[in-house]
């Protein structure tokens, strides 16, 4: 295209002969027909949506299946509790399966045992807390008539709390959770059972499954997984032998103060604070020392205020003096680690996690243990604690040292002035008297 000088206007330049006109310009990005989709995209929208559907599905099975898996790990570790009964057993010639059955029903004849006994006398305690009530009642108002000059009558007294509005509502409440308390108690017995089972499974076939984990690993694999399996064995039997003891040993010291109190039952309920107070995480200790505060109540109101100032102090020697020491022998971990791992352990699976948390650490730190390379201590007393006198010195030792420069700067000052020879008298009667008066 060129303009004329005349015209002013525009024309047409025809190209040379024998040559193609040139093509329209490009057009902007994006803006033509032949712009088209990347072939990539689809796939990677398509890709993207079914991640974040299986994390989705995965997600939501996961938390379905929790109860499940809380259950399965329970079972676990008490698989490995038995295991070495039950080895013991297999090596004397009996069956692994039956040597199994025989330890579950050792220990589900001694639990019905233990609960029946118990349950039997907690059942006659409470008919005779209800039959002796009214005397409970009659000497409490008496200590209050006589203590506070009130005029108070036990009938007053009954027919107020017959005619409250809280003893009505606590009455609608409890019917209208019968049956929650019903589902709760089908749903508790329906865990044990699925509990006994897999740890039943996990003990009588803890060989086989043993093998078809090692089939799936190479040899030097297989040794870790061994080894590992071991050490899990003992950290976890180490764990309840040092409960078990200490379960003995809170029910001994429970025992002599229930006997001397002369508080009936006094065996079992130092049997049921022993065991509860210490395989019950959490909330042992307060359900231990309800009942034998009740059993107490019956006897005298002033040995349950006793047997609850006793429970506190015991559960403070055992918290900083027994625990720590026990748990840290028999599974090998620092107090401040065991304390941690129990917080930890209560705070992602809750009182599970508490249980199991102490010997599932132990088992973690002996396992990694192996694979940290060690190297020899050197000398330096800082090592053992001892700090060096030089370093760190203390407002004492910094004005002692100015003073002793300062005292030897003035003898070398005074004597510089003595231009004497060393061997002359005067100088070595300065020497030698300086500290002396004239006679």
């Amino acid at each position: 295209m060129a303009r004329t000088e005349e015209t002013g206007q525009l024309t047409r330049q025809e190209p040379p002969s024998g040559t193609t006109p040139p093509g329209p310009p490009p057009t902007e990005a994006g803006g033509g027909a032949d712009a088209r989709m990347p072939r990539w995209l689809p796939r990677a929208l398509v890709l993207t949506l079914a991640l974040v559907g299986v994390f989705q599905l995965g997600s939501w099975a996961f938390h379905q299946l929790t109860g499940l898996l809380i259950n399965i790990l329970i079972a676990f570790f008490l698989a490995l509790a038995i295991e070495p009964a039950v080895s013991w057993m297999a090596s004397r010639g009996m069956r692994r399966g039956l040597a199994t059955a025989f330890v579950f029903l050792a220990v589900m004849i001694v639990s019905a045992g233990f609960v029946t006994l118990l349950g039997s006398m907690l059942a006659g305690q409470i008919i005779k807390i209800v039959e002796d009530f009214p005397q409970y009642l009659d000497s409490v108002i008496n200590w209050i008539n006589t203590h506070f000059g009130t005029e108070l009558r036990r009938v007053d007294v009954q027919e107020g709390l017959l005619r409250s509005d809280w003893l009505r509502n606590y009455v609608q409440n409890s019917a209208t959770g019968v049956l929650d308390v019903s589902a709760q108690v089908l749903g508790g017995l329906f865990q044990l059972l699925t509990i006994t089972l897999f740890s039943f499974y996990f003990a009588a076939d803890g060989p086989r499954l043993r093998r078809a984990l090692c089939s799936v690993l190479p040899p030097a694999r297989q040794a870790e997984v061994l080894r590992a399996w071991e050490i899990a064995v003992n950290k976890t039997g180490g764990y309840l032998y040092s409960r078990g003891l200490m379960a003995l040993i809170s029910g001994i010291a429970h025992y002599i103060l229930l006997v001397v109190l002369d508080v009936p039952y006094a065996p079992v309920l130092a049997v049921w604070v022993g065991l509860v107070s210490q395989f019950i995480p959490t909330i042992g200790t307060y359900l231990a020392g309800a009942l034998p505060m009740l059993i107490a109540f019956t006897v005298d109101p002033w040995y349950a205020l006793w047997v609850l100032a006793f429970v506190v102090v015991y559960q403070q020697f055992e918290n900083y003096v027994l625990q720590p020491k026990l748990t840290s022998k028999t599974v090998d971990i620092h107090p401040a680690v065991a304390f941690g791992s129990v917080i930890a352990g209560t705070a992602l699976l809750g009182a599970v996690g508490a249980l199991v948390a102490i010997p599932a650490v132990a088992t973690l730190q002996a396992f990694l243990g192996a694979y940290v390379k060690r190297y020899d201590v050197t000398d330096d007393p800082r090592v053992h604690g001892h700090r060096d006198r030089g370093a760190g010195r203390g407002l004492v030792g910094r004005i002692r040292e100015a003073w002793n420069r300062k005292t030897e700067s003035a003898g070398d000052s005074g004597n510089s002035g003595d231009s004497g020879d060393p061997g002359d008298p005067g100088d070595q009667e300065n020497l030698g008297g300086s500290g002396t008066g004239p006679s």
